[in-house]
Parts: C-alpha cells; structure tokens; sequence
C-alpha cells in the first residue's frame, strides 16, 4: 500500500484518496485530507491502529477492510452526499501514549468526525477516553476487552468485535467436557490478556475445573521456552495460550518444537487466520474461536466480499479484514441513519441497530447491543487445520457455529452503566 506520510507523521492512505477524489472528480494530492466534491468537504474516518509491531499485520488487514468499506460507500453515494475518506495514523501495537497522542491529534487538527480504532485493547481503552472527553463518535474494531463496552462504557463508543468473555464463553465449556478439567495459562500481560484469564476462571469455577497455574508475558515476547516448561512441569490437560499476533505464532512454533502438542491438548480462545498462514503446517494445531470467517457456504454476500478482498490484496480475508469493513460501514450507517453528523444523533441511531446482511456477512443477526455497543452476532468454534477442502487458505475447520446472544451474559453482568448526554 502506498502512503503519504506528513510532517506530523501521519499515515494517509493514498489508495483511499485517489478513490475519493476519483468519486470527486478531483486528482490533486498536494493537499490530501481536502477533497471536494461539489463545493463539498469530505467526511473524515480518523484511524488510530497498528502498523508497526507485534500488530502490525492485523492492523494492516483491517485497514485493507476500511479502504474497500469506503469505496463501496463512496460508489453508493458517500456519506450524507459527501465523500468519505480515511486518515490514518499508527498508533504502534503497544503504546497508550502514542495512541492517546495521536487520537487527539486527529480530532483537534484533522477534524475528523470519526474515530476508529484500535487493534489493542489497553490502546482501544485509552482512546476511548478521549473520545468522551472529546464527545466524538468511536468505532472499536478489534480492540476485546471487556471495559470498552463493560465497567468503561460510553455512549459515544460503539465495538464490533466480540469481547473476551464472549470468546471464552464459546470454547471454554467444550474444552473441559472433552479433554479435562486440569487447566494451565500462557496470558499476554496487558487488558485483553487480563480479560481473557477473568473469562476463563469464571468459566472453570461454574464448570468444576483447576487452573493450575497462569504466566502473564510481556506483550512482543520471543522467546517462549521458560513458560512454556512451567507449563508442561504443570502436566495440565489443557495448555491455553491466549497470545495474539505474532506472539501467537512465535509460542505456538515452540510449543512444536517442545513437542507440548504430542503430550497436551493445546487450546485458547481466538486465533487469526494471519496466524494460521504464518504458522509451519505442524504448528497449526489446538482448539479456538475464530471471530469471522471467509468459508461460509450459502451465506449471502460473502462470496462477494471474500472475492473483492481478494482482488485488492491477493489473498483471502480474514476476521480483521472484516472488522475494518464493518466497522466503517457502521459509522457511515450510523450518520445516514440519523440524517446528521452530530456525535448523540450517529450514537442513539446505532443504539440497537441491526447491520444489514451486506455488512453483516454472517448467518445469524448481527445487532449493537442496545445500552451497551458491543455487537452481538456470530462466533465459530473450531480447530486449525493444514488445509481444508476449500483451498490452501481454508486453514480452519468450523465445528459449532454459536449465535453470540446464546453466550453473552446480560448488560446487568457486564457492568455497562451508559450515561446519555442531556
């Protein structure tokens, strides 16, 4: 992808100007952020996401998503009548001050009239506080934790992507009826981590389990072996690695190496797709949830949407590249819905809402949550795979699909208390 980078260090797709200004009729880039179509300035998408570090590849893949999010809205006719366009900054994979740094940014140079982001969740949770502060409309496309839309919800900050405990809810009572109750954790030591491990003691107290032991590991980690024979010394049932990124391929490569998957049952919650195509054929192993998936037979639209990515990218998307998609098409649903670019206006249009199937891209209904943002829709449980039926990108095999609203405990249980501006 070919970016322009300002004195300031932002990253500006240049892909999604030339789209706006070609919807605009304009092919000038002195200055990009000002495209005009019609006497019109453009809508502006403030992205603050990873393209740097341990994320870096997830977060290039929902910006894939976002960059062809806009030129569906802008072939359809943009938003409000005006072009919509992507400004895009790097907020690093682990940093809160540089995501704090440039989300203000953002909303005090740019303007924006969207902020979206972030791939992590303590950087999510960071930027969302400014964007209350601020009382600008938030889109979490891949940030987990369970805060955003929990304890920390606010009315201005909507999360497409499922939270930790709707991960662990779809995999955790299977892994314990069908491979023992004698658990051990491997936890990325930041607020997904966190969220993750919480989850997952809740689940082992009601289900009568044991967590023998959990190690909380510094985010962008390399080298795995001294946790990785604590847990072995454990001898569990179950080794549950909660990495993301490339932490998840880098302890997953060792856990073969160890030869952990001959004597335990690996498992986690979510894996990526960018992790199973990085991964050696023998390390695609163990149990997960994946949050979305491009092998949907029969589903409407995402034969569609699967080829479109695959054309602009050369490969398939993944679960990432369908959180940038929809996340931007939500933000654009959420002002033409309320006829209006006012932040409570976008915010109670979206309080409820049902994505259309073309967005939504999944069997059961995909729904914002009234009273608390998170989008409650689907989750497919499974286990990697070398390759399946579908080709060499079929790297997963779904064995449940679980409605989401089945697993997903109440907005009483999850702490949100939304206070709307009067």
């Amino acid at each position: 992808m070919n970016d322009i980078h300002s004195s300031t260090g932002a990253v500006i797709s240049r892909r999604t100007l030339l789209k706006a200004a070609g919807a605009a009729g304009v092919a000038a880039l002195a200055q990009p952020q000002i495209i005009r179509a019609q006497g019109d300035q453009p809508v502006k998408l403030g992205v603050d996401n990873p393209l740097t570090g341990t994320y870096a590849i997830t977060g290039r893949n929902e910006l894939h998503g976002m960059e062809l999010a806009v030129e569906e809205i802008n072939a359809k006719g943009g938003i409000l009548g005006r072009p919509a366009t992507l400004i895009v900054e790097d907020s690093t994979s682990g940093d809160a001050g540089v995501a704090v740094q440039k989300a203000r940014k953002l909303i005090d140079k740019d303007k924006v009239d969207f902020l979206v982001g972030n791939v992590n969740s303590g950087l999510t949770m960071a930027m969302s506080a400014v964007a209350y502060e601020k009382g600008v409309f938030m889109m979490d496309p891949g940030g987990h934790a369970d805060p955003i839309t929990g304890t920390e919800c606010h009315w201005n900050v909507y999360q497409v992507d499922p939270s930790t405990t709707l991960l662990v809810n779809a995999i955790a009572p299977s892994l314990v009826k069908r491979f023992g109750k004698k658990f051990y954790f491997l936890v990325p030591d930041y607020a997904f981590g966190h969220g993750l491990l919480s989850a997952y003691k809740a689940n082992l107290q009601k289900l009568g389990a044991s967590n023998l032991g959990a190690d909380l590991i510094p985010l962008g980690t390399t080298e795995y072996s001294p946790y990785l024979i604590k847990a072995q010394a454990a001898n569990p049932d179950v080794i549950v690695i909660l990495q993301n990124g490339e932490d998840q391929t880098n302890v997953l490569k060792q856990a073969v190496q160890f030869g952990l998957d001959k004597r335990f049952h690996i498992a986690g919650a979510n894996i990526e797709l960018e992790t199973l195509e990085a991964l050696p054929p023998t390390a695609r192993i163990g149990n997960w949830v994946i949050e979305w998936y491009w092998n949907q037979p029969g589903v409407p639209f995402v034969k569609e949407f699967t080829e479109a990515i695959t054309k602009k990218t050369g490969r398939v998307p993944t679960a990432r590249t369908w959180f940038g998609h929809t996340a931007i098409h939500a933000c654009a649903l959420a002002a033409n819905t309320a006829k209006s670019l006012d932040a409570v206006k976008m915010a109670r249009a979206l309080n409820g809402f049902t994505l259309p199937p073309e967005v939504a891209l999944q069997p059961h209904p995909a729904t914002f949550r009234a009273d608390q943002h998170l989008l409650i829709g689907t989750l497919w449980a499974g286990h990697a795979q070398t390759q399946g039926d579908a080709g060499p990108d079929d790297l997963f095999k779904i064995d449940e699909v679980i409605e989401s609203k089945t697993i997903a405990p109440s907005v009483e249980e999850t702490g949100c208390k939304m206070t709307w501006p009067t």
